[in-house]
């Protein structure tokens, strides 16, 4: 067992029409939570590393607890970068030991993200990692990502063709209304993906990994819960599940979830505080926590990325 790359395991989520999932980590904690998940239902899984993530837990900490996953479960695990800005976090975590990386210049010019793109993607490749890279920009607030609006754009499927081809990637993260952090939509406005668009990039790219970003339900329960245990969250609407199974049905692999891991972490510390103000044994409610989060990934696996039982 090992850290492996996600070559094999978009194979068989292309061919078996569901995805994977690519749960951002943390600490001990919620690794622990997201592999046991995975044990348990027996699915593929996909360890995500943010920058704030590395710059929270560093490089060396995450590297180890993620190799100490692959050894307590037994299971092969990727250990992917998300969102990573320029060449040299790439070929940072690449060095590290990382199996996968994104390099996400998606803001900038076509010719631009082409270019960057692909000098990571030569690094990444003569070190037998393989590389996400992202056309169209989503909205939304998650870590160092931060996209207006009105700054957001769609995926033009005319583009996918050629920037898979002139940049050797592995897959390929698009835009078609999904959005990064967990208050996505206004009051009142209905979320909706671009299934047209999706169904339209399938088409020009056969059997090639497709990536959505900004993935997480956003699970109202658990903002409710979060509020009658003393905190002020805003109601937030998330993207809803039936439509994340349709597009894993399709041509999407890898969906990544992160604010619904934390909604369920801070969800079953708000609890537990609650209900025994006087515990201030770390063990006590990151216990509880990391089962919110185990139960969580469950759910995820069984209900929006249909990958149990596929190991």
């Amino acid at each position: 067992m090992a850290l492996v790359t996600t070559t094999e395991m978009f194979k068989k989520a292309y061919e078996g029409g569901y995805a994977i999932g690519a749960f951002n980590i943390n600490n001990m904690e919620i690794i622990q939570a997201i592999t046991e998940a995975a044990a348990e239902e027996k699915s593929p899984v996909i360890l995500q590393v943010s920058a704030g993530a590395r710059k929270y837990a560093k490089p060396a900490y995450l590297m180890a607890l993620a190799r100490a996953a692959v050894e307590d479960t037994g299971i092969d695990f990727a250990l992917h970068l998300d969102h990573g800005a320029d060449f040299e976090i790439c070929k940072a975590c690449i060095d590290n030991g990382f199996t996968s990386v994104m390099i996400d210049r998606s803001a900038y010019p076509f010719e631009e993200n082409v270019k960057e793109t692909r000098r990571v993607v030569e690094y990444a490749h003569a070190n037998g990692v393989v590389v996400e890279a992202e056309l169209g920009s989503l909205a939304g607030i998650e870590d160092d990502v931060n996209v207006n609006a009105e700054d957001a754009l769609f995926t033009n499927p005319d583009e996918v063709e050629a920037f898979v081809s002139k940049t050797g990637i592995d897959s390929l993260a698009i835009a078609i209304g999904t959005s990064h952090g967990a208050y996505k939509f206004k009051p009142g406005q209905k979320p909706q993906l671009r299934f047209d668009i999706l169904e339209e990039v399938g088409r020009r790219l056969p059997g090639f990994p497709i990536v959505l970003h900004g993935a997480s339900s956003v699970i109202p329960e658990l903002v409710t819960e979060i509020n009658e245990c003393g905190g002020n969250m805003p109601d937030a609407i998330g993207i809803p599940e039936s439509m994340l199974r349709q597009a894993a049905k399709m041509a999407v692999c890898k969906i990544n979830i992160d604010s619904d891991i934390r909604l369920a972490m801070t969800a079953g510390i708000r609890r537990t505080f609650k209900a025994h103000p006087e515990y201030f044994d770390p063990r006590q409610y990151l216990s509880v926590a990391r089962d919110e989060v185990r139960k969580m990934v469950k759910h995820k696996i069984e209900t929006v990325l249909g990958s149990a039982n596929t190991l």
